[in-house]
Parts: structure tokens; C-alpha cells; sequence
């Protein structure tokens, strides 16, 4: 997900995302670690993501 996707959403909309990218995160992480994913560098997008979307979040607290 690019930044600039990140700043049109409304900032419930954004909290919603993370907390669905968090939970699908936790879950790839244990499935990883039973049978390995076919693209382990997903593990990796999925953690950027979720720093993207913690960034904007905040972001948007210290401009208020």
C-alpha cells in the first residue's frame, strides 16, 4: 500500500485497515512458522505496511 493511498482515507477507516493487516499478519506469521509460505518476502511487505499505516496514524494525531 503507497502513502498516497494511506492519506485519502479517513482516519477510522485507517485504524480498521491496520487492525485487520495486524491480525493478518499475526496469522501468516504462525502459519509460516508450521508450513512455509510460498513467498516468504510477504512477511516482510506486510510489516512495512502495517509501519506505513502506524506512521500516517500518528502523523495525523501530532498535526492536530
Amino acid at each position: 500500500m503507497k502513502m498516497n493511498e494511506l492519506k485519502e482515507l479517513s482516519a477510522k477507516d485507517l485504524a480498521e485497515k491496520l487492525e485487520n493487516a495486524v491480525a493478518a499478519y499475526s496469522q501468516m506469521k504462525i502459519g509460516h512458522n508450521t508450513t512455509p509460505l510460498e513467498n516468504p518476502s510477504k512477511i516482510k511487505n506486510a510489516r512495512r505496511d502495517i509501519a506505513r499505516m502506524k506512521t500516517e496514524l500518528r502523523q495525523r494525531e501530532l498535526n492536530k
